[in-house]
């Protein structure tokens, strides 16, 4: 199993390193679109669609990150900030922030193929559409953004098993700890650090970290609540997996349900920062 997870790891890396630094924007935008389709189809099962349904809803994200995303202008070489991606960033980031933690704690379910189909559209269309955002503004800014995620994963993983005492939610993830969090938030500060350290060693002063700390905490924070709110689907759906697409990791939703949270809140302040 290890050796398969490993090899799949690679696979997935050399990929994604390939089509973030070699496809013309149109390519990538349709990769971005390739993966939200993948995505709906697995969610289409956490919500019980049958084969036929989830078919269309896959199909229907893959059209609308694609339509939305060239009518925003991510298909072309001008980077330039893309119109109407704010509206649905920030109905992601209300629906992360402000809703989610109160999802978490009172154990929702979705009900319905309306209520599947709109949450679907709130969780996987703005990160898709972030995906293409943020490489238009530049390939090494998507990496970083990503692989702060990657850090913060890792960094939680390793630190609860060494520390963990404290559970953070045990109905929903019984192997996520307090301890875990804490590292996660520590792993992505390092991470930070280092990269503003390499790329602009002139802005590493007191003011700089002292915004940037709270800051790296909160887009920590969110990603966490990507990674449990995933859980309670698969656990009220009674799977361990979203899918097996992934040999040795499941499915494409198990291994970006952080980036689902993350990505359209980083498109969200790439936006503010053009103005």
């Amino acid at each position: 199993m290890l050796r398969t997870r490993i090899i799949t790891a690679l696979v997935l890396l050399g990929g994604l390193l390939a089509g973030i630094f070699l496809l013309p924007p149109w390519g990538w935008l349709a990769f971005a679109a390739t993966i939200c389709a993948a995505a709906a189809w697995e969610w289409g099962g956490l919500g019980g669609f049958p084969a036929g349904r989830r078919s269309a809803f896959a199909a229907l994200m893959g059209v609308a990150c694609l339509l939305t995303g060239a009518m925003s202008g991510l298909a072309s070489d001008v980077a330039s900030p893309p119109a109407g991606l704010a509206a649905l960033y920030l109905a992601s980031g209300v629906f992360w922030v402000a809703v989610v933690p109160l999802w978490l704690a009172r154990k929702w379910r979705i009900t319905g193929a309306a209520g599947t189909v709109i949450v679907g559209l709130v969780v996987l269309l703005p990160p898709a559409l972030a995906l293409a955002h943020l490489r238009m503004l530049g390939p090494w800014l998507l990496l970083a953004v990503m692989a702060a995620t990657f850090v913060s994963d890792i960094a939680a993983y390793f630190t609860g098993r060494a520390f963990g005492r404290h559970k953070l939610a045990p109905a929903i993830s019984p192997g996520k700890t307090w301890e875990g969090a804490g590292g996660a938030v520590a792993g992505v500060l390092v991470f930070a650090l280092i990269v503003l350290a390499a790329s602009a060693p002139s802005m590493l002063d007191g003011r700089t970290i002292l915004l940037v700390v709270p800051l790296l905490a909160a887009f920590t924070a969110v990603g966490v609540l990507g990674d449990l709110f995933e859980s309670l689907l698969k656990r009220q759906a009674g799977v361990k997996d979203s899918g097996s697409l992934l040999p040795g990791h499941g499915g494409i939703l198990d291994r970006i349900d952080s980036l689902t949270s993350t990505l359209p809140l980083a498109g969200l302040a790439a936006l503010w920062l053009a103005l």
